[in-house]
């Protein structure tokens, strides 16, 4: 404070250490009583008392007026909150007066306030307020602090005299509409914004400026006096405001700074705060979001009920007649709506009936504020004689069945608290979280993401996404059936045990009770059970050994079980996370589907693997004379491959290297060859050199280096021990794959081989965030396996690793492997989100004995903590 005088040195000082002091009582407080509207009202009054004497001490002139505006102005101030202000004149500043408030901006930053401030005369506010709505909504907060009450006064007749109600309704809701897609489009990411998203305190707040601005009151008290929402629903809302105002307080003190998302590193702590405790099968962090989720789908729910009934009121529709739809719905106004609101009450059944009806009447654009305020009411009708109700299961069914508005009418059904009663399970699953690292909705919302997407398979208008996808469900027939399973597939989680097969049970049941036919509720049974399988063979075993395709097969069963998985692992992996399906995940599936469908169809036939390699080279030479090769050009290199090599390589990865090495078999310089992957993910490499210890780990640290990331990865030893090794890979950064990097690959690996430079860690990056707030167990396993036919190598064993995904992480399992005298054979790398599921085909390093294996387990592990 150089250059200060004392008299203000000492202002400074009082001020702000009345300010520090009177907020660290009010803190102390807060942990006692746990009153959050307390801390905030009780925040308010101390910075209130801090500016009246900091506006005093500099002697502004009594013809101005200290102006609280927004959340400041409503009463609320939070821990991290800006304080708004505006300096309300008579008259334009004169050069004294402009210096005066600038010395007063100054104090208020010395002190330690944080303000953002404005100082306008009512008519500048009011040409402000006139062309944007988030000033109207600051304005419309508005609460005198100090200064001149006249003044002030006179700006809120002249604001209220000029806004339209109706036209900041239509505004707020349009604003509402692009927030909700900015944060989210339902309540349910994984680390939601408690102000901003929906279902937050900001979906409450708007409600209150449009009451506010229509002169219909400033709380829910007197919304329920207007007529605007029931008791019961101004009882909620209170309850969820408390809620969120406590959640919003918290994680600001905790946070230390304004942060209103509630994110990983967060949840724990607030978990302890708002007394959360886990429980076997659910962590506190896992409960204290269910409890938000909730309730930010009530505040959801009534707070659209509420902003449909402020509409008809503000923006009156055409006094035009209801026209008729049965004898308890009617439109009314392009809205289904209920003929008095008592039917659901009168005929329960009508709760279902009316979700059907929204499907079968593509003019209804939703329903009516009565309509939607009778369903909440009624929901608790559906109980378990309800359920029992014959005409209720074959509604359900209809609904299920029926052409269109599938996905929009379950997630109003989960809205309105219908679907999770009607099916109690999925109730239990209705804002659970995930935290393995690649879910990023709850699982009730991951449920119907995965209904989403088995719906638009069969929808024209998304044909070219997934056209096998469009083209399998079109033949399928009945894909009511998959619907069914995508509910009930994950329906199970959070409760221990094995998901899959508890989830099996509670469909059995549902397909019972609704009287499907056998083969058909076999069918969903049978998917929920394995859902998980087609995605684990493909992105953990070889899809091009035929053993593991009939292994695969023999479970399937049949071509329907086949297709249906197919489609239903689509739509699974598809629905986790916009992070985890990708065109390599879906080039394995595909490959999976078509080898396992063709293995099917061969009425049986179990083709020995000479005869699977007698195939393979005929199409390779096949494929290999359009390559204008010489006739037999192909069989030095053919003689120095064993039978494991055909078997893993498709014909046209055969043609490909014979048609690179076919004069090259004895090399003395490494040859490195790249491409464009013609299956259409990512980049093909193949690299033939010398075999030497460490040769793997090489180029794995060069391939992270590059900013790619191994998929695939197969080792191969010739007879005449040389390396051929095929990897494909997926640009870290969504490169485009060009000329120019395929010819970087290619000189660039082949350099450093020829040269024999030593392996070279990839660059260390950032840890993910998700990764050091829920640290992911590592898990490592090394078993013995018989798949494909013995070769020189001795004994093959599955080494399956686990864990948290992280920079340079393949690099330190290829070390190790190295380190322990491993071969490996196979790389089959599958990341899911920040989680990494690799499973490896290996052998060597004395594995064959117990001892050494559980070393190799030991030392990885111990890395993979590190």
């Amino acid at each position: 404070m150089s250059g200060q005088t004392p008299a203000r040195q000492k202002l400074v000082a009082d001020l702000k250490a009345r300010l520090l002091d009177g907020q660290k009582a009010i803190e102390e407080s807060f942990a006692v009583t746990a009153d959050a509207a307390s801390l905030l009202r009780d925040r308010c009054r101390l910075t209130d008392a801090v500016l009246r004497d900091a506006w005093e001490a500099l002697a502004v002139p009594p013809s101005l007026a200290l102006v609280a505006v927004g959340g400041y102005g409503r009463g609320e101030l939070y821990p991290a909150s800006d304080i708004d202000l505006l300096v309300l004149l008579p008259a334009e500043a004169d050069g004294v007066l402009a210096e005066r408030l600038e010395q007063l901006v100054c104090l208020l930053w010395d002190i330690g306030l944080e303000t953002g401030h404005s100082v306008r005369t009512v008519e500048q506010c009011l040409e402000e307020a006139a062309g944007d709505a988030t000033v109207q909504t600051a304005m419309i907060e508005s609460r005198l602090i100090i200064g001149n009450q006249r003044l002030f006064a006179g700006f809120r007749s002249i604001l209220a005299d000029g806004i339209d109600a109706g036209a900041f309704l239509q505004t707020k809701r349009i604003e509402q509409e692009d927030r909700h897609r900015r944060f989210s489009d339902t309540p349910n990411s994984l680390e939601a914004n408690c102000k901003d998203g929906p279902g937050g305190l900001r979906d409450l707040q708007l409600v209150l400026w449009v009451a506010k601005a229509a002169g219909f009151g400033e709380s829910w008290h007197d919304l329920e006096q207007g007529g605007f929402i029931t008791a019961d629903e101004a009882r909620l809302l209170v309850e969820c405001e408390d809620f969120l105002r406590h959640l919003r307080t918290q994680l600001h003190l905790h946070a230390g700074r304004r942060e209103d998302r509630l994110l990983f590193e967060h949840q724990i702590a607030l978990a302890a705060k708002l007394g959360c405790i886990g429980s076997a099968t659910q962590r506190p962090s896992e409960q204290l979001m269910q409890r938000y989720y909730r309730r930010a789908k009530t505040v959801t729910q009534v707070c659209g009920i509420l902003l449909q009934n402020l509409a008809a009121t503000l923006l009156p529709p055409p006094d035009e007649p209801p026209l008729a739809i049965n004898e308890r719905f009617q439109n009314l106004h392009e809205f289904l709506d209920v003929v008095h609101e008592e039917v659901f009450v009168d005929e329960p059944s009508s709760i279902l009936e009316a979700f059907l009806l929204l499907q079968g009447h593509p003019e209804l654009k939703g329903m009516s504020a009565r309509a939607q305020r009778a369903l909440w009411r009624a929901r608790k009708l559906v109980d378990d004689d309800f359920r029992r109700r014959p005409e209720n299961r074959s509604l359900f069914l209809q609904i299920l069945r029926h052409e269109r508005g599938l996905v929009q009418v379950f997630r109003l059904m989960n809205q309105f608290g219908v679907l999770g009663r009607y099916l109690p399970c999925f109730g239990r699953i209705v804002g659970q979280m995930q935290h393995d690292l690649f879910h990023v909705y709850t699982v009730d919302q991951h449920s119907l993401q995965v209904l989403r997407n088995l719906r638009r398979f069969t929808m024209d208008d998304f044909a070219h996404e997934y056209p096998l996808c469009s083209r399998l469900i079109s033949d399928l027939g009945k894909p009511w059936l998959l619907y069914i399973a995508a509910l009930f597939h994950d329906i199970a989680k959070g409760r221990g045990g094995d998901h899959s097969e508890l989830g099996a049970v509670d469909a059995r049941e549902f397909c019972d009770e609704h009287g499907l036919a056998a083969d058909d509720g076999e069918l969903i049974v049978w998917l929920v059970r394995h859902h998980l399988l087609m995605s684990r063979v493909a992105q953990k075993q070889d899809v091009a050994d035929p053993a593991v395709v009939a292994a695969f097969a023999a479970v399937v069963g049949d071509e329907r079980h086949l297709i249906a998985l197919y489609l239903l692992t689509v739509a699974d992996i598809r629905g986790t996370s916009p992070k985890v399906w990708n065109s390599w995940k879906a080039q394995l599936l595909e490959q999976l589907f078509n080898a396992t469908r063709s293995k099917l169809l061969s009425n049986g036939e179990n083709l020995m693997s000479r005869g699977v390699i007698a195939q393979r080279q005929s199409e390779a030479m096949r494929l290999m004379r359009y390559l204008a090769l010489p006739e037999g050009a192909h069989e030095r290199l053919w003689q120095q491959l064993d039978t494991v090599y055909f078997l893993r390589q498709s014909p046209e990865e055969i043609a490909w290297h014979a048609s690179a090495l076919h004069d090259r078999v004895d090399s003395r310089q490494p040859v490195v060859r790249a491409r464009l992957n013609p299956l259409g993910a990512g980049i093909e490499v193949m690299v033939y050199t010398h075999d030497e210890a460490e040769l793997f780990l090489h180029m794995v640290g060069f391939f992270s280096r590059a900013g790619y990331s191994i998929v695939d990865a197969r080792i191969h030893t010739s007879a005449h021990a040389y390396a051929l090794d095929t990897f494909v890979l997926l640009d870290v950064s969504d490169r485009d794959c060009d000329r120019a990097m395929i010819s970087y690959i290619e000189h660039e690996l082949g350099d450093r081989l020829a040269h024999r430079l030593p392996p070279e860690a990839p660059a260390n990056g950032r840890m993910p965030r998700q990764v050091r707030y829920f640290p992911l167990q590592p898990q490592v396993s090394i078993r013995p396996v018989v798949s494909l036919e013995a070769d020189d190598s001795g004994r093959l064993f599955v080494l399956t690793v686990v864990a948290a995904d992280r920079p340079g992480l393949l690099f330190i399992v290829a070390r190790e492997l190295a380190g322990h005298g491993a071969s490996l054979h196979t790389a089959k790398i599958a990341t899911l989100g920040e989680r990494v599921e690799d499973t490896f085909l290996i052998s060597g390093g004395h594995l064959e004995q117990s001892a050494s294996r559980v070393r190799l387990e030991a030392d990885l592990l111990k890395q993979l903590q590190l």
